[in-house]
């Protein structure tokens, strides 16, 4: 077996050498880190000394390290890399490691020593943090089933394979259905594109080895596509295959894999005595509960579905003028919502994407990272698993921080979207970790020469991703299991949204949305254009997440609605969802949902933290400073570097002095009526 997957990382910055990875060496690392760590808690379960935090928490949080360091190779590369052979063994280890964790975390004698090191908790002249990951393991062990009986125990393990299976597969059947379909286009095709969307037809065509132009499914591709092309036809075929992605029938038909797990979610919340996913998932969130979440959806709810009513029949007026009498479709709204933008705004996207390159605006973040938080990067050379991927040195008045990892561009065999992940994490107790955080999205890749530009929504997307690696690289505590992004999901996206805000200030658009070609700044004219019409379609796109955030949360409080396409159906009837918009996710293709845990009952999780980042950046605008020295270092020592030391609300009014409410999130979509 291959060593690279198993020993410390003896290379460059700790990083692992992906060229010395064969995939072959995989399943057998997989099942020797397994082995390894079952050992390992096996002495943890036989030490006959009384059960302190020293020789049962401590040895837990190394006990399976080697399965922590392969399961991060290996999912990383799943996600952003995927071929027959991993894909074939992500089916067979997932469900393998999810008997492992339920083997784990059922064990009584383990129980019972985590059990004890909570009872007395603080009598152990334990550190604050030492509590609250004494805390957050016996919650752990609760909710996974340790107090069940051994016929619910063999049960609830059951349910966990077979929903890391159903996940693994649901993932696999969009990868699938989003890589195969491909329109050839020709010239003719284009009409009313832009030379920026051609440009990515045309290498999207030559990375697929077909004729003309290439329009796939690529967010990157498909959305410009949608907003520019005059023809009709052809937007509604590429929206179609976009929102009919996993429900085409077949092998990777996905209805009947939502089916099945939403109704082992509902029994895995039944067996630990909850009425519902819901309840069971909510519990330790900041929400607490669905009536809180449906509150606050439906709080934005209204005054989304007004404006985007309001918008929908000025797009259709637009649509009356070029001479169609159809009704407005989703196929249709964001190429009338763009010429509304061009007459109400005299703002064209195309005049934008030009000042928004790729590199620029990766300048751009590292800038703010540093006037913020006195972060400074170095591009260094790696051995890493494509040649696309970049990496920087992250440092800190000359020691060193983190890696930072940069993969920016689509393929096949990436799943689609954008996301933060990390090959290591952060901790201290056993010396210094420092984490290694992955940045990867899929903006088209320019043909040789030539500029990568983003839209203006494709550089907030940077800065959304890099403030994940952010709360990454600058965790700041002792365990693992509170480092970096180990924090409740309505609380994660917190430091993402908020960085977003950074791109909009006018000195980081003076510096770096500069033209490709002339490498002048962004007129303030046209930066002033573009902020005032940020908010232009917030109807539209505020509609299109809270349908799904609803019907995510509806499908995880209900146990009596077996099938998902009809409960999604009566969800968006009793919204009286606007016709010209979707939902978006629809169910077959909902993999925040469906693809894993993370977001079930969550999806509500964005806006539940956008709240707080609209509310968080008004403190740095209060001082008139976006980059306030003092505001800047709260802001570190609470959110970016605690992790999940204290509770989210704890740090939240830490840093701000108390909770927030909804009228901060309506005032900065554009919502509010006042």
């Amino acid at each position: 077996m291959n060593d690279t997957l198993l020993a410390p990382w003896d290379s460059p910055y700790g990083v692992p050498l992906f060229s010395m990875i064969d995939d072959t060496d995989f399943e057998e690392a997989f099942n020797q880190a397994m082995k390894n760590a079952e050992t390992n808690f096996t002495k943890i379960t036989n030490n006959l000394e009384p059960p302190t935090f020293k020789n049962t928490i401590e040895e837990m949080e190394r006990g399976d390290r080697e399965l922590d360091q392969v399961s991060r190779i290996f999912f990383n590369l799943v996600g952003t890399d995927s071929n027959p052979k991993r894909n074939s063994i992500q089916t067979k280890i997932s469900p393998m490691l999810a008997a492992f964790n339920s083997k784990i975390l059922t064990n009584n004698k383990l129980w019972e020593r985590v059990s004890a090191v909570y009872k007395h908790r603080n009598e152990s002249k334990l550190t604050k943090e030492q509590i609250r990951v004494s805390e957050l393991y016996y919650e752990m062990f609760t909710r996974a089933g340790a107090v069940l009986s051994e016929i619910k125990k063999k049960r609830y393990t059951d349910i966990m394979q077979n929903l890391a299976e159903l996940g693994t597969k649901f993932s696999q059947n969009l990868l699938s259905d989003e890589g195969s379909w491909c329109l050839s286009l020709n010239e003719s095709d284009l009409e009313g594109l832009p030379e920026f969307v051609i440009n990515s037809m045309s290498q999207a065509a030559l990375d697929r080895d077909v004729n003309g132009y290439a329009l796939t499914l690529s967010r990157s591709i498909l959305e410009p596509f949608l907003q520019f092309s005059s023809n009709r036809e052809l937007r509604e075929i590429a929206y179609l295959a976009w929102s009919s992605r996993g429900m085409n029938g077949g092998d990777t038909d996905n209805i009947n894999i939502a089916k099945e797990t939403l109704s082992l979610r509902t029994e895995r919340a039944n067996i630990l005595g909850y009425n519902s996913f819901a309840d069971f998932k909510l519990e330790n969130q900041m929400a607490k509960n669905p009536k809180r979440v449906r509150d606050l959806l439906m709080a934005v709810w209204e005054p989304a579905k007004r404006k985007a009513n309001i918008d929908a029949k000025n797009l259709q007026k637009i649509m009356l003028k070029d001479g169609n009498t159809e009704a407005l479709k989703a196929w249709d709204w964001r190429y009338y919502a763009e010429k509304y933008k061009q007459s109400e705004y005299s703002l064209d996207e195309t005049e934008i994407k030009p000042y928004f390159q790729l590199d620029k605006m990766i300048e751009a973040s590292f800038h703010c990272a540093n006037k913020l938080f006195n972060l400074e990067f170095k591009a260094i050379k790696l051995d890493l698993y494509h040649p696309d991927v970049k990496a920087w040195e992250v440092s800190r008045s000359g020691n060193h921080v983190a890696i930072f990892i940069g993969d920016y561009y689509a393929r096949s065999s990436k799943r689609s979207g954008a996301w933060c992940s990390s090959l290591r994490g952060q901790s201290k107790f056993d010396g210094l970790e420092h984490p290694i955080a992955i940045n990867v999205c899929n903006f088209t890749k320019p043909k040789h020469n030539q500029a990568c530009l983003l839209s203006f929504q494709d550089a907030a997307t940077l800065f959304h991703e890099f403030g994940h690696a952010l709360h990454v690289m600058l965790s700041d505590v002792t365990y693992p299991f509170i480092s970096c992004t180990s924090v409740s999901r309505d609380f994660v996206e917190l430091p993402s949204q908020l960085f977003e805000h950074w791109l909009e200030v006018p000195e980081v658009l003076n510096m770096f949305a500069l033209h490709f070609e002339t490498g002048e700044p962004m007129p303030p004219s046209l930066v002033q254009k573009l902020l005032k019409a940020r908010n232009a379609d917030q109807g539209f796109s505020t509609v299109e997440y809270i349908s799904s955030a609803l019907v995510d949360l509806t499908f995880h409080e209900q146990i009596n609605e077996t099938d998902p396409i009809k409960l999604q159906d009566r969800v968006l009837n009793e919204l009286n969802m606007p016709e010209a918009i979707g939902m978006r996710h629809s169910t077959p293709n909902f993999s925040h949902i469906f693809s894993g845990d993370g977001y079930s009952s969550g999806y509500y999780s964005y806006m539940w933290s956008e709240v707080m980042d609209s509310d968080a950046f008004m403190a740095f605008t209060e001082v008139g400073d976006p980059f306030d020295t003092t505001t800047a270092k709260l802001l570190h020592d609470c959110i970016y570097s605690s992790g999940g030391s204290s509770s989210a609300e704890d740090l939240y009014i830490k840093f701000r002095g108390a909770m927030p409410g909804v009228s901060a999130i309506l005032k900065q979509r554009g919502l509010n009526t006042e």
